[in-house]
């Protein structure tokens, strides 16, 4: 896998609004010719929610005879809500999907449409070869992406100013002396949603990236296994920097976004300073805030650097957000929506609705947020991105890796545990 980023972020398309209805014979369609698509997403409140419901209502409008039901479904429940209705035969036709290991396995079983000669060359062009990478599995397309989401940590300037910290931590012995500066004023230094599991794993993921070479990272996506010390040295990082008690009372039982309780909330309602986090963080904490506004110190900075690793400190990880169509799913109809959405006026709705960073270079320019702002900065400058490991590995090695963090952070485990249960979840296939 060539994970050397050339960053080529998107424009966005322009598609021509009419569509044949499709034959009566087609999957989702009526004897009248009417087409019925179900569409699942994980944005349940909100500005988001409101978007793909506007969205849809405008497909709608411009195809005549095609119908888009839509499903709501909380992030934490999706991956494994779909899983089972993949494997039921009775999936959604369109889906979101994060592309890496966990679509090379939808892909291998058969369960998601290749959408490689159904793309317009417009948005092929505008997206260009960067944005698709993550949904290209053996030179075929199988997902149109939306966002890119790279991972950082979100910090709240008023309080960094009031515990007299100049400047964003570039490395983890300035984080560390950011953590005790936060605790002199009485807040809490770092919100960590880890009853979810994959945000306590995240710190995992970047003091590996941190540790370990580009190409151990390579080797490591082509294997799917821990075969480096370096897999065990960010394992240690990790508990050592945990034995300073840097994140919120009750952390292990804290959820990631899910009210104002969550580790999104607590940042939010100025309980918290920090948090790691990737790009839809703006969003999520808009939500969760008095007025559901964005948060107006909101700021952000990269992953530190680690003193003696092999990485690449300017290197990132994040993903691509996107959506699918289900193998079964009417071909024209469904391809058309995702052409669709990318249009520049639909992918400018997506970055505002969301608060986050649109796929389409184009619709970047109204991306005026400067927690957004730097992160976009950043990730120009970037040796290379990776994506998040659970889904670079795949869910069933993935869910292994971010167990087997929330174990050593719970005391239950070790830096050898989590290397280990990687590699028998690998052996397991």
């Amino acid at each position: 896998m060539d994970m050397r980023k050339t960053l080529a972020l998107t424009s966005a398309l322009a598609l021509a609004a009419g569509l044949t209805a499709c034959a009566a014979d087609s999957s989702g369609g009526d004897a009248d010719g009417d087409v019925t698509m179900t569409f699942w997403h994980n944005s349940t409140t909100g500005e988001g929610k409101a978007y793909w419901e506007e969205t849809v209502a405008a497909f709608e409008e411009a195809n005549p005879g095609v119908t888009i039901e839509i499903q709501a479904v909380q992030n934490e429940e999706m991956d494994g809500k779909l899983q089972t209705a993949l494997n039921s035969g009775d999936a959604p036709d369109i889906f979101m999907a994060r592309g890496g290991g966990k679509l090379a396995d939808v892909v291998s079983a058969g369960q998601v449409m290749d959408l490689t000669d159904s793309i317009d060359d417009a948005t092929r062009t505008a997206v260009g070869d960067a944005g698709f990478s993550a949904f290209t599995i053996e030179d075929k397309v199988y997902g149109m992406p939306t966002a890119i989401l790279p991972g950082g940590i979100y910090y709240s300037g008023d309080q960094f100013a009031e515990a007299g910290i100049d400047a964003a931590p570039t490395t983890m012995a300035e984080l560390d002396d950011a953590v005790e500066a936060l605790k002199g004023i009485g807040t809490q230094p770092i919100a960590l949603g880890a009853k979810d599991a994959w945000p306590a794993a995240h710190w995992y993921y970047f003091f590996a990236l941190r540790e370990c070479s580009q190409e151990v990272m390579a080797e490591a996506a082509d294997t799917r296994m821990f075969d480096d010390e370096c897999w065990t040295r960010a394992g240690e990082d990790l508990q050592a920097f945990a034995e300073t008690e840097p994140f919120n009372e009750g952390f292990l039982t804290t959820s990631a976004q899910q009210g104002a309780g969550s580790s999104a909330g607590l940042l939010a309602n100025g309980q918290a300073a920090m948090e790691l986090m990737g790009a839809w963080q703006p969003g999520v904490v808009a939500s969760l805030t008095p007025d559901e506004q964005p948060l107006a110190d909101l700021e952000w900075f990269p992953f530190p650097a680690v003193e003696g690793g092999e990485g690449d400190p300017s290197a990132m990880m994040g993903g691509v957000d996107g959506f699918s169509c289900w193998a079964q799913a009417p071909k024209e109809e469904c391809t058309a929506f995702l052409n669709f959405f990318m249009q520049k006026e639909h992918q400018e709705g997506y970055a505002n609705a969301f608060h986050t960073l649109p796929a389409s270079q184009e619709a970047q320019g109204v991306v005026t947020e400067p927690a957004l702002q730097q992160v976009l900065e950043a990730y120009n400058e970037a040796a290379y991105v990776s994506v998040w490991l659970d889904t670079l590995f795949g869910q069933n090695i993935g869910n292994a890796l971010n167990v087997g963090v929330v174990d050593m952070l719970a005391g239950q485990g070790s830096p050898e545990a989590i290397v280990e249960a990687v590699n028998a979840a690998a052996a397991k296939g």
